[in-house]
C-alpha cells in the first residue's frame, strides 16, 4: 500500500470518526507539527517544561504554535469537505462591527473592574508608568487580537462544532470551556491552577457571544481580545499596584483578576448581558 492510499485510509478514518477522536486528532497533528518548532526554540530561550514561561519566552512559543493552527485547520475543513465559516469565521462588514462592539465591551469591562478596585481602596495607580502603559497599548492590541483569533477559531469554532455533534449544547459548551482552561497549564504551570474556574467561566462566557452573533466568531474574538489588551496593557506598564487591604478571595489569589470574586463576577455580568442580548 502507497503512502498516498495509506493517507486517504486515514482521511476516510477521521471522517467518519466521533467527535471524541476528530478532537484528539486535531490536537495530535497540531502538536506533531510544532514539536520540530518548539524544540529548537525552547533550546534558545532555556525553556524546561514545566517550569512556567517568563513572558520573553512564552510569546515565541505561543506565536509559533498559534501560526500553525489555521493550517490544521484548513486540513480539517478538507477533510470535512467544509470552509471555515463553518467553524464561525466570517469576513463581513457585520463580523467587523461584532469585533470591534466586543472590542469596546471586553476594555470597558476590565476598566469598570479595576476602577470599583480602586474605588474601594484595594488597588492605586502608579502615575509614574503612565507612559510606559501609552505605549504597551499598540503592541498588546496585536497580541491580543491574534491570540483572540486563533483561540475562538479553535475552542469556539472547531472544538465547540464538533463536540455539539455528539453531545447537547450544554455539554459541548463546558467541555470546549473546560478544554480551553486545562490547556493554560501548558504555559503557566500549576501556577495558574487558581484561575482554572475563571478561565472555564469565561470560555462559556465566549460560547454565548457567539451564540448572541448568531454563530459567527466576530463578538467572542472582540470580547477575547479587550479582554486580553485591558489586563496586558496594564500589567506591561505596571499600572496597577494592590494596597492589600482588600480580601486576597476578592481582588484574586497571587494577584491574578480571574482567580477572585471580581474577576468572576465580571464574566457573570458580561454573560448575563449576552445572554439578554441572544433573547
Amino acid at each position: 500500500m502507497t503512502i498516498s492510499e495509506r493517507l486517504n485510509l486515514l482521511v476516510e478514518a477521521i471522517s467518519h470518526s466521533s467527535a471524541t477522536v476528530k478532537v484528539l486528532a486535531f490536537f495530535l497533528m497540531w502538536l506533531i507539527l510544532w514539536l520540530p518548532i518548539a524544540i529548537p526554540l525552547a533550546i534558545v530561550l532555556k525553556w524546561q517544561p514545566p517550569k512556567p514561561l517568563e513572558i520573553g519566552q512564552k510569546i515565541p512559543l505561543v506565536l509559533s504554535l498559534y501560526a500553525l493552527a489555521p493550517l490544521v485547520l484548513w486540513g480539517f475543513t478538507h477533510i470535512e469537505e467544509k470552509t471555515f465559516a463553518t467553524y464561525g469565521l466570517t469576513l463581513n462588514r457585520s463580523s467587523l462591527i461584532s469585533l470591534l462592539f466586543g472590542l469596546g465591551l471586553g476594555v470597558l469591562g476590565v476598566g469598570l473592574l479595576f476602577s470599583l478596585e480602586r474605588w474601594v481602596g484595594w488597588i492605586t495607580l502608579n502615575q509614574a508608568n503612565q507612559r510606559q502603559f501609552f505605549g504597551a497599548l499598540l503592541p498588546t492590541l496585536a497580541i491580543g487580537l491574534v491570540v483572540s483569533f486563533i483561540e475562538e477559531l479553535v475552542f469556539r469554532g472547531f472544538l465547540l462544532n464538533q463536540l455539539q455533534h455528539d453531545y447537547s449544547t450544554w455539554v459541548a459548551a463546558a467541555s470546549s470551556s473546560l478544554i480551553f482552561a486545562l490547556l493554560h497549564l501548558v504555559w503557566e504551570g500549576t501556577e495558574i491552577s487558581p484561575q482554572l474556574p475563571g478561565l472555564w467561566l469565561m470560555g462559556i462566557v465566549l460560547v454565548i457571544a457567539r451564540w448572541t452573533d448568531g454563530g459567527s466568531l466576530g463578538l467572542a474574538c472582540g470580547l477575547h481580545a479587550g479582554w486580553v489588551w485591558g489586563i496586558a496593557s496594564l500589567d506591561t506598564a505596571q499600572l496597577i499596584q494592590y494596597t492589600d487591604s482588600g480580601p486576597e478571595w476578592m481582588t484574586g489569589l497571587k494577584k491574578q483578576p480571574l482567580a477572585g470574586g471580581m474577576g468572576l463576577l465580571l464574566m457573570g455580568v458580561t454573560g448575563v448581558m449576552l445572554w439578554i442580548m441572544g433573547r
